[in-house]
């Protein structure tokens, strides 16, 4: 019943578009062709009635041609549509096809109107005028054929035009009839995928010198017409100064145009601008400097930014306190080792600060380094939590850890939600020698951020308490760590480590100090 109603439905919105396309056309047509057009010939031209007849025949026979070589073409132009609206089996591809042919209409339509419509007017009414005056059924010079031409063509583009926008208004419907059908049965989105089927510029460019010269142009070749059977000295240069003043309408309506159109684009580039940088994650706003309805626009946007950028927020937050609270559960585990992963994010991220890197990839190091040891979830509690020495076999299973860790965070969703952290937990414990482990990668071999964890990760280790032995002197702990650049640990990471660490104990107050 879904399937019949819905089917029943954009049954309805097509042929409801049909009428909406063939009404614009013959208002259209009505205005240019028969009133404009045919007006300014009638009056314009001094002939006898039998020529007016004639000329009335001539008028409506090319009409006939024109509305047929128009026909062929338009239902071409529909087929597609037909295909997706009236077939209840249409697939997607249909729908897809249909739904571009609907952004194409517009342009279509003005394709049709200056070629059949156009060259199925002009053509048969030049033969067939032409034949006429060589037979001496009609009188006026040969000259006016051509004038006659060039206002068919005037007349032709001001029809355009307007069916231009009137198809871009009817195309709505059918397009919202579209991308329901495409989610409805295929749970598809439909969207012309940013692409740009006619912009702004032209549009607005040729509209407005459409309006600003046609009326003159036409005006011109009647007024020559007209004004032709009059012998005065005073037009014998018609088109010298008919010239001047069109050259002036031209100029005067393309700079118009262009100011309007760059008046409208400005802002319209800074909001995609804008929308872009949000888009990549940086949450850009909008200088609003305007005083018309882009005013609205652009406050509207921004409020919509400080509400992304708020949510945002809120939702790293919830992360940050989502990771500090899985690396606390994981810490509980064991009472010696409890804050170990918040020392080491710490440490890490005292590190990447102190070699310059960004907020955005300190972000990711903090977050890797609380995670860092998430694998030993994996490794059993009379392994992980053993009070004397290990054995080689128990030894085996806590080294496994790094690779666990990372197989854990791959089953998050999305997968790229945690691509970003998996090196600094799956290398911590590669040495830069080579003789780490899980992979015994080597020097610039290992990722960044494991070659910092491992930094920050043998600190806390060697300054903490364990069961079996009390945590070293941080002095005694630099200095390992500063003897084993370049053979365990980094030695750039190592170094400024060390000697940051150094310089915060040395300006550390000694007890009894005056």
């Amino acid at each position: 019943m879904n399937s019949e109603s819905g089917s029943t439905g954009a049954i309805k919105l097509y042929r409801s578009f049909l009428k909406k396309l063939v009404l614009n056309y013959l208002v259209g047509s009505l205005l240019a062709v028969l009133v404009v057009g045919s007006t300014i010939v009638l009056t314009t031209l001094d002939v006898p009635p039998e020529e007016y007849k004639r000329l009335v025949f001539i008028l409506v026979t090319s009409l006939v041609i024109m509305a047929a070589a128009e026909l062929i073409v338009f239902s071409r132009h529909v087929r597609p549509l037909q295909r997706a609206l009236l077939r209840p089996d249409a697939d997607l591809d249909m729908l897809r096809t249909a739904y571009v042919q609907m952004h194409r209409f517009p342009q279509l339509s003005v394709w049709r109107i200056l070629v059949p419509h156009l060259l199925g007017l002009s053509i048969p009414a030049v033969c067939m005028t032409a034949w006429m005056l060589s037979a001496g059924l009609l009188t006026f010079p040969v000259f006016y054929l051509v004038l006659a031409a060039a206002g068919a063509f005037l007349v032709a583009c001001m029809h355009a035009m307007f069916d231009f926008f009137l198809t871009g208004a009817a195309i709505r419907p059918l397009l919202l009839e579209l991308k329901k059908q495409a989610k409805e049965r295929f749970r598809v989105e439909l969207d012309a995928g940013g692409h740009v089927f006619l912009s702004i510029r032209p549009k607005f460019l040729i509209s407005s010198m459409l309006i600003g010269i046609s009326p003159l142009l036409l005006f011109s070749l009647a007024a020559q017409i007209r004004l032709r059977s009059l012998d005065s000295a005073i037009f014998q240069n018609y088109w010298g100064w008919a010239s001047l003043i069109l050259i002036i309408d031209i100029a005067f309506a393309y700079t118009g145009a262009r100011l309007i159109t760059a008046d409208i684009e400005r802002p319209i580039s800074k909001l995609y601008d804008a929308m872009n940088d949000v888009k990549e994650g940086r949450m850009t706003q909008v200088q609003n400097i305007y005083s018309d309805e882009f005013s609205k626009l652009v406050a509207g946007f921004n409020m919509m930014v400080d509400a992304l950028q708020a949510r945002e927020d809120e939702s790293r937050a919830m992360l940050d306190s989502y990771f500090v609270t899985l690396a606390v559960a994981l810490d509980a585990r064991d009472p010696y080792t409890a804050g170990h992963s918040l020392r080491v994010a710490e440490y890490s991220e005292l590190i990447g600060g102190l070699c310059g890197m960004p907020p955005e990839e300190l972000a990711i190091i903090r977050k890797s380094a609380l995670l860092h040891d998430i694998g030993k979830i994996g490794v059993r509690d009379t392994v992980l939590l053993k009070e004397g020495r290990l054995t080689e076999e128990e030894f085996d299973q806590i080294k496994l850890h790094p690779a666990l860790g990372e197989n854990i965070l791959l089953q998050i969703e999305p997968k790229d939600a945690m691509a970003a952290l998996l090196p600094g937990v799956r290398s911590h414990h590669e040495r830069y020698d080579g003789k780490g482990y899980p992979d015994g990668l080597a020097g610039e071999e290992i990722p960044v951020l494991g070659r910092i964890i491992a930094v920050a990760d043998a600190y806390d280790a060697m300054t903490s308490d364990r069961p079996y032995r009390k945590g070293m002197a941080s002095q005694v702990a630099l200095l390992i760590l500063d003897e084993g650049r370049g053979t365990q640990w980094d030695p750039v990471f190592a170094k400024v480590f060390v000697e940051y660490m150094r310089k915060q104990l040395t300006s550390i107050p000694k007890h009894g100090a005056s």
